[in-house]
């Protein structure tokens, strides 16, 4: 049995709490997590999991081998990743996830460009506005646009976005251009949702944040969605300034509420909190800031 190998298995069933979810991770069958968990609690002559069929639990053992065995792993990577670092070229396997609009629009082009730079990284993009967890999804980084962070996160930031409230110029010469976030209830408003929940719209006003929850018109968890058919004139939307550009310069949408703009939100990249960053990791991150302050997002 390689002891390493086992503990690194070991420290995933007691991530994901299941030996199938692991098994489905490496792509091999249940059976064998199972027996390489068997063989480590042999080794070690203590039991580390407790097996009901309904679900998995650690020991006490158990919770006191994985809090040191993530301390053995860190370093172990560490040291990796410092000799790698030394002869300054990243290679290996990069399993992020992206903003479907952000990552399309703006990230993918720059990542095509990371890969014709570091031949010997490999990238493997999960697209989806969904907040994954990087643990059980094995991912080693999450580009997020947020305004909200969990304290315990680990993140680096990368650049800001900022949320603009838009319409068509046929809508406004219509309808009206609303002079503030109150008057928006007299409006036909298309809204962002996720997760089946609906998104307010945000805005300063008298120094505060405020956020305004609407009856939308039409709904739509895709921020693109939501601009092409305010510029068909459907109604006024929130849109990030990456989504809003092109629309912006073409002329067939134009900024409102301009002076209630909410602060900026942050675009962070996301690690996860049960290992050391990866030397590739480090650079595709400083490479991602250097891009998205120079495009001033």
């Amino acid at each position: 049995m390689n002891l390493f190998e086992a503990m690194k298995l070991f420290v995933r069933v007691a991530e994901l709490g299941s030996f199938s979810a692991v098994a489905e991770q490496l792509g091999v069958g249940r059976s064998v997590v199972s027996r390489q968990i068997a063989a480590l609690e042999k080794h070690l002559r203590v039991k580390l999991i407790h097996r009901t069929t309904r679900r998995l639990s650690l020991t006490t053992e158990g919770r006191l081998y994985l809090e040191n065995s993530h301390q053995i792993l860190s370093l172990v990577e560490a040291a990796n990743s410092e000799l790698l670092a030394k002869d300054a070229v990243p290679r290996g396997v990069i399993k992020m996830s992206l903003p479907l609009s952000f990552g399309l629009l703006k990230v993918q082009g720059w990542l095509m460009e990371f890969m014709r730079l570091y031949p010997e990284v490999e990238l493997r993009l999960h697209f989806s506005d969904s907040r994954l967890n990087l643990i059980e999804e094995g991912l080693d980084l999450s580009v997020r646009v947020t305004n909200t962070l969990e304290e315990t996160t680990i993140v680096r930031k990368l650049g800001h976005c900022h949320m603009l409230a838009v319409a068509a110029p046929e809508y406004l010469q219509r309808w009206g251009e609303p002079n503030h976030p109150e008057v928006l209830t007299e409006h036909s408003c298309l809204g962002y949702f996720l997760s089946g929940e609906s998104e307010p719209w945000r805005f300063q006003v008298d120094g505060q944040l405020k956020r305004f929850y609407l009856d939308y018109r039409l709904q739509a968890n895709n921020g693109d969605a939501l601009a092409e058919a305010a510029a068909e004139g459907m109604g006024l939307a929130m849109v990030p300034d990456f989504i809003a550009e092109s629309y912006l310069a073409s002329g067939r949408l134009v900024p409102i509420l301009e002076d209630f703009a909410p602060e900026a939100s942050g675009i962070y990249g996301v690690l996860p909190s049960n290992r050391y960053m990866p030397h590739r990791v480090g650079v595709l991150l400083d490479f991602l800031a250097d891009k998205l302050d120079y495009t001033r997002y």
